[in-house]
């Protein structure tokens, strides 16, 4: 705890101490106030940080009973194994550096993909964002959408994001002071020119805001949106409120992470083992914690014409403790992904309410992945029920994260018959490429000058 929240901890115990007297407190003390005044210098600190602590205690019993989870983790947090001493960066910088990547596909498929949270951009804020390989501004005009355009003016080359202002739907460059419109990029001034060329203007990145998300369209040959992202009706209207959120970043290839929904195999042996047991697959299956397992029944198809940039994911969960099944705990899920990068998981559970996660699944660089899980629940069950949802999920996409950032893509994987969904996805998820997307550029190192 820093010497600032020792000194609020104390100094919130000493008013608590002074104020529950009647009267003004400080005559009180003067006058002897039986209580206080027998007591020694001693006691009267003890008393004080007790008093503090105990507000602490009210506060934090308070965030963990109705506040939001959120668990936000670093790009070496997760997924590597530190050992000999070795700090979980250079860990993780080890196995990125020496790791086979396998002959990969193209590294941006063509869709829709998160950038920001739209409670995160307030009117007139900007945010500097990498998506895609590349530095965008994400800014809120004063009337209110919210735009996304590239980061580098085109007259010297200053982010946009740092220092940028907004005015009116415009960002303004912090270097020079030119303006560029929000919803098509186009400068509408040059503070210091007589007339504002017609050709300059700034990329502008086709977007959208929709459950509470802002969202940015990729396409390799600049074609426009050719499909749209759902709208939750429950969240606009308010009847689902948010419930929290986590963040990683998985240092794969994209299509990596959502083929999981197709490899129904590895739900049997990788998320069997409870949830307690933890994320470090080398004690995952513990003995200490075989009395309690996952079961799974799980079906993947993608979805037909006109949703085929759409499939369905189907599961059953069923918990057994001591071999005993608990149908309080069954649970259904439908995870729905649209394109490549976002995926609504339902969840409609008669005891424990209605929901759904939203996973966005959004490539930062070519092998690194940003995949936020954000929660939003029935405003009338309690928050602990979506938050523990959240949690579980949270510690079961860590054991994923633990296989994704140490393992090489196998273009052509020796399969089983039963592991015929696992093609059949790789086909499906292959409409979002065209014939010019972005491949990675492997860069050769040697000791030529």
């Amino acid at each position: 705890m820093s010497v600032r929240k020792v000194a609020v901890v104390i100094g919130l115990g000493a008013a608590v101490m002074l104020l529950v007297r009647n009267g003004d407190p400080l005559d009180s003390v003067r006058n002897g106030c039986p209580f206080w005044s027998d007591l020694g210098l001693l006691a009267r600190a003890v008393v004080c940080v007790i008093a503090g602590c105990s507000l602490l205690a009210v506060g934090w019993l308070h965030g963990l009973l109705f506040g939001p989870l959120e668990v936000l983790r670093g790009p070496d947090d997760v997924g590597y194994i530190a050992e000999d001493g070795r700090s979980k960066a250079r860990a993780a910088n080890e196995v990125r550096r020496r790791r086979k990547t396998g002959e990969l596909p193209p590294v941006f498929p063509n869709g829709w993909y998160r950038v920001l949270d739209s409670s995160r951009l307030q009117i007139g804020e900007v945010k500097s964002v990498s998506v895609l390989g590349e530095q965008v501004a994400v800014f809120r005009g004063q009337d209110g959408p919210a735009y996304v355009v590239d980061a580098y003016c085109p007259h010297l080359g200053a982010n946009l994001a740092v220092g940028g202002q907004v005015v009116g739907g415009c960002i303004e460059c912090p270097f020079h002071g030119w303006q560029f419109r929000g919803n098509d990029g186009k400068c509408v001034k040059i503070p210091y020119a007589e007339k504002v060329p017609e050709f300059a203007k700034v990329r502008c990145w086709p977007s959208c805001e929709v459950n509470g998300q802002i969202l940015v369209w990729f396409h390799c040959d600049g074609d426009d949106p050719q499909w749209t992202i759902p709208e939750q009706q429950e969240i606009t209207k308010g009847e689902w409120v948010y419930r929290g959120r986590t963040e990683h970043f998985i240092n794969a290839h994209i299509e990596e992470i959502p083929e999981n929904a197709a490899d129904i195999a590895h739900l049997t042996h990788l998320h069997t083992p409870a949830i307690a047991s933890g994320v470090d697959l080398r004690y995952t299956n513990s003995k200490a914690w075989e009395f309690l397992r996952h079961d799974w029944k799980v079906q993947w198809e993608p979805e037909p014409e006109p949703n085929k940039h759409c499939s369905q994911m189907k599961v059953k969960h069923a918990l057994t403790v001591f071999g005993c099944h608990c149908p309080l705990l069954d649970v259904r899920v439908v995870a729905r992904q649209v394109g490549p990068g976002v995926v609504f998981l339902l969840f409609d559970h008669s005891f424990l309410g209605r929901g759904v996660i939203l996973q966005c699944v959004t490539p930062v660089e070519p092998l690194l992945q940003c995949v936020s899980h954000t929660i939003f629940y029935q405003s009338n069950i309690p928050p602990l029920v979506p938050k523990f949802i959240l949690r579980a999920e949270c510690i079961q996409f860590e054991r994923d994260v633990m296989i994704w950032n140490n393992k090489k893509y196998i273009s052509k994987p020796l399969l089983v018959k039963e592991d015929s969904a696992i093609q059949k996805h790789r086909r499906w998820f292959s409409q979002f490429y065209s014939e010019n997307s972005p491949q990675l550029q492997h860069q050769r190192h040697t000791l030529d000058f």
